[in-house]
């Protein structure tokens, strides 16, 4: 009796220890930070009235290399400690970051390393580059910025293929308007908007292949650039007109 009770003591004196060490060390894993965040339309009239801020791109400098916010400056989220001198001295200064859209988080990495370091008026463009782009908002584009995406293009055979063979792994998708949709689209697919694109692109699956199509390939051109900025490693791009050529069958739905 007495050894269990020796032992018993000594094992809750160990834990004791322990949280008194793990106490002492701080936390293992950093809080979740909140930030607050601004819209597209209030960060283009803060740079059109000119108001006193530092715009940071949190991407890669190649990203930033090929075309970015104007005005911004590049801190990557991986290089932060060698840029912090690019920062404002004044660590109340109102500092606006971001990134790839919502789920890039590259913003908030940097927004974190930087409220770590004392600044205190920390705000995130959620939406991020392609929707700006989107937008039509002013950019600085560097000379690799015209080049042209060469996109991975399915046959209407092929693409039938995989809608009957393979649909599981794979997300169509229409960037028509959302009336042309209605009119007539490939059974199985969603429907996002170009012009809305980058802003709900964010709900595809990066595990999957991505599929975009209209009608002869503008709009689906654009989308399929947008996933590729995204980081999307797997995206193809399928003409409208040629599956109905082909003579395959369109359906039609509500809106």
């Amino acid at each position: 009796m007495k050894s269990i009770t020796r032992l018993l003591g000594t094992s809750i004196l160990s834990l004791i220890t322990l949280f008194l060490v793990l106490a002492a060390a701080g936390p293992l894993f950093a809080a979740d930070v909140d930030f607050k965040t601004v819209s597209s339309e209030v960060l283009r009239d803060m740079l059109e009235e000119k108001r006193a801020f530092t715009l940071v791109d949190a991407r890669t400098n190649d990203e930033y290399q090929v075309a970015h916010l104007v005005t911004a400056i590049s801190i990557p989220d991986k290089e932060f400690e060698k840029n912090i001198a690019l920062l404002p001295k004044d660590k109340g200064a109102l500092i606006v970051l971001y990134c790839n859209g919502v789920k890039c988080g590259k913003s908030k990495k940097v927004a974190v390393k930087a409220k770590e370091a004392g600044y205190t008026n920390l705000v995130i463009y959620a939406d991020g580059y392609p929707v700006w782009e989107e937008k039509g908002y002013p950019i600085v584009a560097g000379p690799e910025y015209a080049k042209k995406v060469e996109t991975t293009k399915l046959t209407p055979v092929q693409l039938k293929q995989i809608l009957a063979e393979k649909k599981d792994g794979y997300v169509l998708v229409d960037v028509r308007d959302e009336f042309e949709f209605a009119e007539g689209h490939i059974e199985g697919a969603i429907n996002i908007p170009a012009e809305t694109f980058a802003a709900k692109s964010g709900v595809l699956p990066k595990e999957k292949g991505i599929i975009v199509y209209c009608n002869s390939g503008g709009r689906s051109y654009s989308a399929y650039r947008k996933l590729t900025k995204l980081a999307y490693p797997s995206i193809f791009q399928a003409i409208l007109a040629e599956w109905k050529e082909a003579g395959f069958p369109v359906v039609k739905s509500q809106l």
